[in-house]
């Protein structure tokens, strides 16, 4: 799902940059993800980590345009729409996005795995987590303040010089396409592991040959991996809505639940009262909102639905 919000989002980008162009959002997410199908000839996470960093690099350039836009404007600023109010239909559909933004836990154990000194990973967790909500926040905030009731989903598309739109919305989609492989990677990289090892650890045969390299018919199963996302990207309509519902449960049952319960039974009766509470606690808030959220998330695309699809 995170591969294909990425394709997703480079379609949405593009007809944002050229809205009145021959091409339609499916088409530049077809064009797109073209681009992304070098992917499968990744071989291990240095490729992808050096992908990452030219990412950080694109992400950190739109952040400054956008915040330095935002920051230009702030004598416009609508401080009066800002509401402290919940919204109990809109609230957890956006809820299970943001639940959905921060289940990195698929990246983790290879993260872990590869680090040098794997005693920092907790530090790293901790705090690239406090930071990413803060700045998430603080983004949100600033980009509702000068757009206010007209903010768009994707907020480059309300900058209202259309070329400096396109030029913004160009290095978001190299970002974009940039942040594709590490979902990627890990996701294959689970699957070679669960069904690719070899007999007798598993059904099907290695992925590697003697000399270490992919073997063919393993490349085109990772090619394929790369055209099915693609194939989701242009297929699901009313995909944000969607990407609610998923992370409604998939984000709390990863993010809340799931490690909480296998706290609690690996280190049963190691445990201390508080830490007991504090799991039981976390697994409950995880139920509540994927409750929550599934039930809304789900109500709202049943009309989506019935206004009609986007294409």
């Amino acid at each position: 799902m995170t591969c294909i919000l990425y394709v997703v989002l480079c379609g949405d980008l593009m007809i944002g940059s050229f809205p009145t162009g021959p091409i339609d959002a499916r088409s530049w997410m077809m064009l797109c993800g073209v681009l992304l199908i070098p992917c499968g000839f990744l071989k291990n996470l240095h490729h992808v980590s050096t992908l990452s960093f030219w990412c950080m690099v694109a992400h950190l350039a739109i952040n400054i345009i956008i915040l330095a836009y935002c920051v230009g404007n702030a004598a416009n600023w609508a401080w009066s729409k800002v509401m402290f109010r919940i919204d109990i239909i809109e609230f957890p559909i956006a809820l299970g996005i943001i639940v959905f933004s921060y289940t990195s836990h698929i990246f983790l154990p290879t993260l872990e795995y590869n680090m040098v000194d794997r005693s920092k990973f907790t530090c790293m967790l901790n705090w690239s987590h406090i930071t990413a909500a803060i700045f998430k926040a603080l983004f949100g905030w600033v980009g509702f303040l000068t757009w206010a009731l007209d903010t768009e989903e994707v907020i480059t598309n309300n900058l209202p010089n259309p070329t400096f739109k396109g030029f913004v919305n160009i290095i978001l989609v190299v970002k974009a396409l940039l942040s594709y492989p590490l979902p990627y990677y890990a996701a294959v990289e689970i699957i070679e592991v669960t069904f690719f090892r070899g007999k007798p650890k598993t059904t099907f045969p290695s992925v590697w040959a003697l000399d270490g390299e992919l073997k063919v018919w393993a490349l085109a199963i990772r090619v394929l991996v790369v055209v099915f996302t693609i194939l989701m990207a242009i297929s699901i309509p009313h995909f944000a809505i969607l990407m609610g519902l998923i992370g409604s449960f998939t984000g709390t049952m990863l993010s809340f639940i799931w490690p909480c319960y296998f706290h609690l039974k690996i280190k049963a009766g190691k445990l201390e009262w508080g830490d007991i509470i504090y799991d039981y606690f976390v697994i409950f808030l995880g139920f509540l909102f994927g409750i929550i959220g599934i039930t809304t998330s789900f109500y709202s695309l049943v009309q989506a639905f019935k206004i009609g699809l986007p294409f």
